[in-house]
């Protein structure tokens, strides 16, 4: 009897060491498949390098993606981008613009969109050749209802504007669109914190693989993924 007892008691300790085998197998599968994904989005986002207008022939009009407002002025990174889209403009690479962006906090008196209008008009572009988009808050958005504005005005070509770790996913984007043959121009920030902020990118770019993983198999639709519930 306590032969077969001590026989049970081994058994049972061998099954239950071949399960946190398993599960630690599992578990160091899953870590490397992370680490292996996180490599990769951020191959991806380094991939896009600054570039200029002399690498693109012109287009009916250049988007300027937002970024945040301090205060009532455009950031620094914002301005960033801002300076590096009238360097194009006065190239003569395209007519108009679309700035892009929504309310950054409840309390702020302007948009994204209403403070690079601002910054725009006090660099001597003439308010004809700029129209606000006001509601977008994410990069989804802003691209999405600049297309609306590029359809509203018959304008089928366009440069996206932003930073080197922001080019990638707002290509994907673009393409996701459906937009025509879209052009990017990114440039490199010099006041931005490149380890922070392409650490956000990483994971940004992976809700975007995810959502576009969804949007594709019909699970989830433009709607919800810009107003998740």
């Amino acid at each position: 009897m306590i032969l077969n007892t001590n026989i049970s008691l081994i058994r049972n300790g061998k099954k239950g060491s071949r399960l946190i085998k398993r599960i630690l197998v599992i578990i160091l599968i899953i870590g490397i498949s992370i680490l292996a994904w996180l490599g990769y989005a951020l191959w991806k986002i380094n991939s896009i390098h600054p570039s200029d207008s002399s690498q693109y022939e012109s287009v009916d009009v250049g988007i300027i993606l937002g970024s945040s407002m301090w205060g009532d002025s455009p950031s620094p990174s914002l301005s960033e981008r801002l300076d590096y889209g009238l360097k194009q403009f006065h190239d003569g690479k395209f007519k108009h613009f679309i700035v892009s962006g929504g309310l950054d906090q409840p309390d702020f008196n302007y948009t994204e969109a209403e403070g690079m209008r601002q910054y725009l008009l006090d660099h001597g572009v003439s308010d004809e050749a700029i129209i606000m988009e006001n509601k977008a808050t994410s990069t989804l958005e802003n691209l999405q209802f600049s297309q609306d504005i590029m359809m509203k005005n018959g304008w089928n070509s366009a440069v996206i504007i932003t930073h080197t770790y922001h080019g990638m996913r707002s290509l994907e984007i673009a393409h996701y669109l459906n937009y025509n043959h879209p052009v990017l121009s990114t440039t490199q920030s010099e006041v931005l914190s490149m380890p922070y902020h392409k650490s956000r990118e990483v994971l940004a770019y992976t809700k975007w693989k995810l959502d576009e993983c969804l949007l594709w198999l019909g699970w989830k639709s433009i709607e919800t993924v810009n107003n998740p519930a």
